[in-house]
């Protein structure tokens, strides 16, 4: 319990200091002092030899244990890259209207303690027993976000947050109805809303309160998970925000919301109403593909192509979990292998930006003879989201299409197929034609990138810094190495985490 409890109060603790903290690189020690930290205290809170008592509002199963290790090791590498990107990527302090003095927190102080506050409400909903203190953490989520949205202070970073802020905002209410629909469910004894509780009782509860629950909650927390046609929000935050902000929405953010759908569902399965909520993600997970390939098809923002690749694999991480047994299992990898990949393409794609100077992809070509490190990885980034072999995600991918063809739903393993072919179809013409196509002629490069030029910084900006490689170098190998070996510890936990929704089946 101890553990846990400074996984969640280091960074809050650390996130508020920054805002106070005035030289840059105290701050910046600071952050990355506690992403390693937080990866240090994450690991052993996950040791079965530190396990924790799961009738607490804080506890941690085996669910728990793999998004709480998986959001620390995204948020080092994070670290590691956006402490060289507000050095390299600094926005210009603001002036007060009033008397030319300076605000009392420039861009970067915001910047690292909100990060680090999104940090602490992150693990807060991980590890989380209660679904009440749950909901309370995913929309602290929301909240420590936002900032990290509008980081660049231009008028489509501002609408981008108002949108994320509304949108999720209206999400979250509605996921709290759906928690005092929970509440109905027990008709006398303890009216905790622990998990302990409700999966003790889980015979005794009201089925038709329980449904109508799910319902509310799916709808709430799928709102924030991004899946389709609740997603709205999600291409321009996710487009706007810097790169390692992006990388952390996309790879943990996404996960805590997913986690609060799962922990209703893990109650609908003790119930005997696991195939109440199963039929309603296949639905969603299936919706949220098909929507997202037909948008990736005509993309012209790479960093909106990403954003759209995440409404499809959060309609996969659906799918999986809807279909239950073995796709249970192939969800929860999926969940790890995705995450890895999607932070590793938006802090390539980082890289492209700061660079090129566009999100345009039409005016991006040859990238791997400008960026040869960033342009070998976004080819290796499209491979691996794209499921295919070796990479991790063409494992777990083919695991949830195993569950629904040894569960006969043929037609919902069809589509499945389909809806994976169309976005790699729309990823290639665009990622191939970035990374490979006719190199930009020097008057055309020159064109570009006639601001960069004009710049002190214009011969640093054309080497790749090793901050901004090595993080998204070292989330490739890790994606490659899932897909040809699943280490023992993982495995096992992925095993003990389809359990808790009724078993696994071969």
């Amino acid at each position: 319990m101890t553990l846990l409890l400074l996984t969640i109060l280091l960074p809050a603790l650390a996130g508020t200091a920054s805002y106070f903290i005035r030289p840059h690189r105290i701050r910046r020690l600071l952050w990355g002092t506690t992403a390693v930290l937080h990866l240090a205290l994450s690991l052993a809170a996950a040791l079965p030899m530190n396990a924790t008592p799961l009738d607490h509002w804080i506890g941690m199963d085996s669910l728990s244990a793999i998004f709480l290790v998986l959001t620390s090791v995204l948020f080092l590498g994070a670290t590691v890259y956006g402490i060289g990107y507000v050095a390299r990527e600094p926005v210009a302090p603001q002036l007060d209207s009033e008397d030319g003095s300076l605000f009392k927190n420039e861009p970067e102080s915001i910047f690292t303690g909100a990060i680090l506050l999104l940090l602490a409400a992150m693990t807060l909903a991980i590890v989380s027993r209660h679904l009440a203190l749950q909901w309370v953490a995913i929309e602290a989520t929301t909240l420590a976000s936002a900032p990290l949205i509008y980081y660049h202070q231009n008028r489509r970073s501002l609408e981008a947050a108002w949108k994320y802020l509304i949108l999720c905002s209206v999400g979250i209410a509605v996921a709290l109805l759906g928690i005092f629909f929970i509440r109905m469910t027990i008709q006398d004894g303890p009216h905790e809303l622990t998990l302990a509780t409700l999966l003790a009782r889980a015979d005794t509860l009201n089925h038709k309160w329980l449904s109508t629950a799910f319902i509310f909650m799916l709808v709430g927390y799928g709102t924030k998970m991004g899946l389709a046609p609740l997603h709205t929000w999600l291409p321009d935050a996710h487009s706007e925000a810097p790169s390692p902000v992006s990388a952390m929405l996309s790879g943990a953010l996404l996960n805590c919301a997913f986690l609060g759908i799962l922990r209703v569902q893990q109650v609908c399965a003790a119930a005997g109403m696991a195939s109440f909520g199963g039929d309603l993600l296949v639905l969603f997970g299936l919706v949220s593909m098909g929507l997202a390939g037909v948008f990736i098809l005509r993309q012209a923002d790479y960093k909106r192509m990403l954003a759209y690749s995440s409404v499809e694999h959060m309609g996969i991480l659906a799918l999986g979990v809807g279909l239950g047994g073995l796709g249970l299992f192939g969800s929860f990898l999926h969940a790890v292998n995705h995450s890895i990949v999607k932070a590793m393409l938006f802090l390539t794609a980082g890289n492209l930006l700061s660079r090129f100077h566009t999100k345009d992809t039409m005016k991006i070509q040859g990238a791997c003879g400008v960026l040869p490190i960033s342009g070998a990885l976004w080819i290796a980034g499209f491979l691996a989201v794209t499921g295919s072999p070796p990479f991790g995600t063409f494992i777990s991918e083919f695991t949830i299409l195993r569950a629904g063809f040894n569960q006969g739903r043929w037609v919902v393993a069809t589509f499945y197929v389909v809806f994976l072919l169309l976005a790699f179809v729309g990823m290639a013409g665009i990622v191939l034609r970035m990374a490979l196509g006719r190199k930009t002629t020097d008057t055309e490069h020159a064109t570009v990138l006639s601001a960069v030029l004009d710049s002190p910084s214009a011969a640093a900006r054309a080497r790749e810094p090793w901050t901004a490689v090595l993080p998204p170098l070292v989330f490739a190998v890790i994606a490659l190495l899932l897909g040809v070996y699943l280490p023992g510890p993982l495995a096992q936990k992925l095993q003990d985490a389809a359990q808790l929704f009724g078993g696994m089946a071969k």
